[in-house]
């Protein structure tokens, strides 16, 4: 390969010795190439339109985690792993002691014990035997289901069973405060036990939707149900992909538009679309032949290939039109465009690889598969955009309307390019730093709010109006155990979990966390305990305590419900009911609990956390928090090691890289502002942002070191730069963000999160590039020491 300086200040040369060994390899063998892309793209594109939607609960939580190894380490012993469903009967009119809503509620508890991926051993509701009450009597202990033996339906075994649901603890779990609706609890297996198989979330949704929901509501006009769980929410996001598509079309349609009034050339219109959507099919393809699926996080993915195979399609049409403008044939202008341009563009798309592939720091799988779609994506729009558009353009050339708008509106254009050369003016230079400086001070001041995790209630992924976020609220208003669990596992030697010492300390715990902001309540072993002394004690609230006498423990808790104690009694769970999931109140619990251990952990017992979804999620949140700084300082190390060695500079480091570091704070602070955390959703954005943004610069920069070699004052040089170039930078970042603002309408509130962010992130990048990268080559720059090397050299 010839020197990059070489190729750039010879740019017009035609000799063969001027023509980099790339091209000669490239375009000496046109049909060849262009022969091979259409089998590869048949053969990707076969795979491509079998990739299907992939979704796992392993795969969205940090496995390395300390909670999530300790969690998945007793996963045997545990019930509460954040894996399940509840699916809450609600009696519109009356309540639920009624002949026809406990029928319909044993229709819908039999529906949902057979639906694949339930774990049938666990199902809880009403009607199933492993619900009971317990009562003390002058005879001693007496239960049995809450189900009456002999149920009729008539009015006794209906007053029965309210009197059975009171004596038993399940009002406020399985059956509402206000008596007007009872839960379904489905725990879920993450492998189908009969199948081996994993579990389709996807049609397990629809599952729920069609034969729960929609079957149940329609046979009981008086039954309205809700459903939660991590299952459901994944579902409903799968489902609201397919809406993925209207925005995918709505994008590739605007571009389009867009391109023609830009270039006025139908050939340069749609070659860029094409290329950039054989980008798209070639990486689908090829994830599908890696075993990779699309979950609803990398399913966004194939819309920033698009968005990044168009960016540098622009600069291909804009250097060739500039070319054919001057009076040379298709072929020649197809070549020196890939001359100018082939060593910028492979810069900056390296630069977004590596970008992406910072996301593979982040232990969570879903996040790596992301980063692995992004960077394979990306080495996949090196091919399309730097070997197969010149190629498909080297036949059919820009066309005479797309020549005449050059050349017509060149005079127009360069008043503007003119004034905007300011930029680079001694005097104004100075004024833009002082703009960038007050930016940054006001970014970094309200970045300070930015949250790691959920800043809402429900399922922040969805709108807080969806059917889930509704169907949440509900179960929060109507049950004072809510579906944000966070369960802390207390491990003991075998056969010691119900002494009275480990007993006490899961106590003073509780009174701890049940005195915590956030926390609504808790379940212990401790709890059944004390219920039963007292209990056994005509129900004197004196005896509300934990005994000392170690045959009285155990009498207590002989009746202890599944899921608080394992076989063989080594570990025993605190259950803590939070009032929602937000990032506070997650970090507010895990404090408590922290503390609490660090000073009660000891040979007897130990505290661990943490599992249920709670868990989950803090873990998950500690993940991002930790990792989020080693990102951006990778991203960035990165690009501007790239950067240095193409331009063998650090002040052309500095030119480049300073605005985007403008760029990531001034979007965190928006975050801040717009109440959007940090999380699998969104952590992704950030550094995205940075690896698509630096081709901006790039481009600029490169030309702007073209014109300073050749002898131009800064100003000059600038004024040449954005005549050639500038224009399809900003052509570029005005396209792209409104490609991707429609996104702000999708009913997936972390796509429009995603749109709204990267909507600020590609027009703000833009800005840097053309306003401050100018200012800073003011002051960093030393254009005639740069001539002088560049003389030296040769």
């Amino acid at each position: 390969m010839s020197n990059p300086k070489h190729d750039k200040g010879e740019h017009y040369l035609t000799t063969p010795k001027a023509e980099p060994f790339l091209e000669r390899l490239i375009f000496n063998n046109r049909a060849l190439i262009l022969i091979a892309f259409a089998v590869l793209t048949l053969f990707l594109g076969y795979n491509a339109a079998k990739i299907q939607p992939d979704a796992s609960f392993e795969r969205m939580i940090p496995l390395e985690h300390p909670y999530i190894v300790n969690m998945l380490e007793h996963r045997d012993d545990l019930e509460n792993l954040g894996n399940f469903v509840r699916i809450a009967v609600e009696a519109e009119e009356g309540d639920i002691f009624t002949e026809e809503y406990m029928e319909t509620l044993k229709q819908i508890t039999d529906e949902v014990f057979y639906l694949d991926g339930v774990d049938r051993s666990g199902l809880k509701s009403l009607w199933t035997a492993n619900v009971r009450w317990v009562e003390v009597t002058e005879q001693g202990f007496q239960g049995g289901t809450v189900i009456p033996d002999g149920y009729d339906g008539s009015r006794e075994s209906l007053e029965q069973l309210r009197q059975n649901i009171l004596r038993s603890s399940e009002v406020g779990r399985l059956v509402a405060d206000n008596f007007k609706s009872t839960v379904v609890y489905a725990p879920l297996y993450e492998t189908n036990p009969e199948t081996g198989k994993p579990l389709d979330y996807a049609e397990f949704s629809r599952a729920l939707e069609e034969q729960i929901r929609n079957k149940y509501e329609a046979a009981n006009p008086n039954i309205d149900i809700h459903i939660v769980g991590f299952a459901k929410k994944v579902g409903d996001l799968i489902e609201g992909i397919g809406s993925i598509a209207y925005f995918a079309g709505i994008t590739i349609l605007l571009t389009t538009l867009l391109l023609f009034w830009y270039s006025r050339c139908i050939a340069g219109t749609l070659v860029p679309v094409f290329s950039s959507i054989i980008a798209v099919i070639w990486q689908l393809g090829a994830l599908r032949l890696l075993g990779y699926g699309l979950d609803p996080y990398s399913v966004l993915v194939p819309f920033l290939v698009f968005a990044i195979g168009i960016s540098h399609g622009v600069q291909v049409v804009n250097a060739m039109a500039i070319e054919a403008a001057k009076g040379f044939d298709p072929m020649m202008a197809a070549r020196l465009a890939f001359r100018a341009l082939y060593i910028p563009g492979m810069l900056a798309l390296i630069s977004d690889a590596f970008g992406f592939l910072t996301l593979l720091f982040i232990e969570i799988d879903v996040i790596k598969d992301l980063a692995v779609a992004a960077g394979l994506g990306v080495a996949i729009v090196i091919i399309t955009n730097l070997v197969l558009h010149p190629l498909i353009m080297s036949y059919i050339g820009i066309t005479k309307g797309g020549i005449n708008h050059v050349q017509n509106h060149g005079e127009k254009q360069d008043r503007k390019w003119r004034l905007m050369s300011y930029f680079a003016h001694p005097g104004v230079a100075p004024i833009s730093l002082l703009i960038a400086l007050l930016g940054l001070g006001v970014g970094m001041y309200y970045k300070q709010d930015l949250k790691v995790g959920d800043l809402d209630q429900g399922a922040p992924e969805l709108r807080k109006d969806s059917r889930y976020n509704q169907d949440n609220a509900f179960i929060i208003d109507n049950y004072s155990t809510s579906a944000d669990v966070l369960v802390v596992m207390v491990k003991t030697q075998v056969e010691q979990c119900t002494q009275y010492n480990v007993l006490t300390a899961m106590d003073r715990l509780q009174w701890e966390l049940q005195n915590t902001p956030g926390v609504q309540s808790s379940v212990s072993l401790a709890d059944v305990s004390k219920v039963v002394t007292k209990a056994l004690n005509e129900g004197n609230w004196k005896w509300y305590a934990l005994s000392r006498n170690q045959t009285i423990i155990n009498a207590s808790i002989r009746e202890a419900p599944a899921g608080l104690i394992n076989t063989d009694c080594s570990l025993t769970p605190v259950l803590v009911f939070l009032e929602d999931h937000k990032a506070e109140t997650l970090e507010t619990a895990v404090e408590t609990v922290e503390k609490f251990a660090a000073k009660h952990n000891n040979e007897e017992h130990t505290f661990l956390l943490a599992a249920g979804n709670a868990g989950v999620e803090a873990a998950t949140n500690e993940v991002i928090s930790s990792a989020k700084n080693m990102m951006l300082i990778f991203v960035y190390g990165v690009v501007s090691f790239l950067c240095l060695l193409t331009f063998r500079s650090v002040r052309a480091v500095l030119c480049i890289v300073v605005p985007l570091g403008l760029t990531s704070v001034l979007c965190e602070a928006i975050m801040a502002v717009s109440g959007i955390g940090i999380k699998v959703a969104t952590l992704p954005v950030i550094a995205l942002g940075v690896g698509i943004g630096v081709d901006y610069g790039i481009y600029i920069y490169s030309k702007l070191e073209k014109y300073l070699l050749e002898g131009k004052t800064l100003q000059e040089a600038y004024f040449e730069t954005l005549r050639s170039t500038g224009k399809a930078v900003v052509f570029t970042g005005v396209t792209l963000g409104l490609g991707v603002v429609t996104w702000i309408f999708s009913p997936i509130k972390f796509q429009a999160d995603m749109g709204f962010l990267l909507f600020f992130m590609f027009l703000w990048n833009m800005i840097g590039a053309i306003w401050l990268l100018p200012a800073l080559a003011r002051f960093l720059l030393r254009p005639e020491k740069m001539l002088a090397k560049a003389k030296a050299s040769k």
